[in-house]
């Protein structure tokens, strides 16, 4: 279906004012282009390790907004531009001209299914539900990924250094705690791998649906790999939930900023000896990643891989 666009030539300043405004209308999906630097909060929780360099600020700012075609477009258009009028009067909206377009008539939901095909991580083979098993990899361990909105098909650097680990050093029966689950492929992967059990932890609530129905379609109950909404950071209700000096092996595949303060936190969950399998960590962030857990007298490193320009470090409670 093709929606109609419509952006809004403004000032950073009019941005909330206007965004507010077309709440009011009902107006949803709002889209913000500025050159406005992020803050420390802003990127805490991003799935982002190197932020993009932007063009300097000079306070210009779009706002733009989707249409359906059967919407009332034309009363709709007059209510905002009645709304961007009566807000003259307390904020520059700089030109505040209004531009339509149109978007391609795509299925932006699903249309990332076309790239996403069956492969093999050593003697693994993951692949999406609407694909066939190949030939070739009937005698591989499987294991089925939808990752829906949720980070974690198992193609990215990342997510393959971390499976490596897991297939290194977990034992049958290990328990396994992933945090930053996403799609729920570490924790899949762990408990197909033997583990007895796994608990897992997203801070998206969206992650930990698609997590739990993939743990579904490869055949593992919830009672085997509970996941739950939050941050075991800082929540004590999770942290509770997960338990502690309970795990042979924690693995986090999150951002080098956030294991840099999760380290402290995962200690207490791993059991004396547990390991702690690391990545999402960029390779000119070692070094700072490194030195936290040098810093924790309750870990010393273990090992480093490398997967183009990224990192995994594994760790080991004392």
């Amino acid at each position: 279906m093709k929606w109609s666009k419509y952006t809004i030539d403004t000032t950073t300043a009019a941005v909330d004012f206007i965004s507010s405004a077309l709440s009011d209308l009902g107006i949803e999906g709002i889209e913000i282009e500025d050159n406005v630097p992020l803050t420390e909060s802003e990127t805490k929780g991003m799935f982002i390790d190197i932020l993009p360099e932007l063009p300097p600020d000079e306070g210009r700012a779009k706002v733009s907004f989707y249409l359906e075609p059967d919407q009332s477009t034309e009363a709709l258009l007059r209510q905002v531009e009645e709304e961007l009028d009566s807000l003259h009067a307390y904020v520059d909206l700089g030109p505040a001209t209004i531009t339509a377009s149109e978007t391609e008539d795509k299925d932006w939901i699903n249309n990332w299914k076309e790239f996403f095909k069956p492969f093999t991580v050593d003697d693994i083979l993951i692949k999406p539900t609407w694909e066939a098993i190949p030939a070739d990899c009937e005698d591989k361990l499987l294991i089925e990924i939808d990752p829906g909105t949720a980070f974690g098909t198992g193609t990215h650097e990342t997510t393959q250094l971390c499976i490596r680990q897991l297939r290194k050093y977990l034992k049958p029966g290990d328990s396994v705690l992933d945090v930053g689950t996403g799609s729920g492929i570490l924790g899949i992967t762990a408990l197909k791998l033997k583990a007895g059990y796994a608990f897992g932890t997203d801070l998206d609530e969206y992650a930990v649906k698609a997590a739990q129905e993939n743990a579904q379609v490869n055949g593992i109950p919830a009672s085997s790999f509970p996941i739950v909404t939050g941050n075991i950071i800082d929540d004590p209700a999770i942290q509770e939930q997960a338990g502690y000096e309970r795990y042979d092996i924690a693995v986090a595949n999150i951002l080098a900023p956030v294991i840099i303060l999760l380290q402290a936190e995962i200690v207490r969950h791993l059991k004396p000896g547990g390991l702690f399998i690391t990545s999402g960590i960029i390779n000119t962030k070692e070094a700072d990643v490194k030195a936290a857990f040098k810093a924790n007298p309750d870990f010393e490193l273990l090992e480093t891989t490398y997967q183009g320009e990224w990192v995994s470090i594994t760790a080991r409670k004392k």
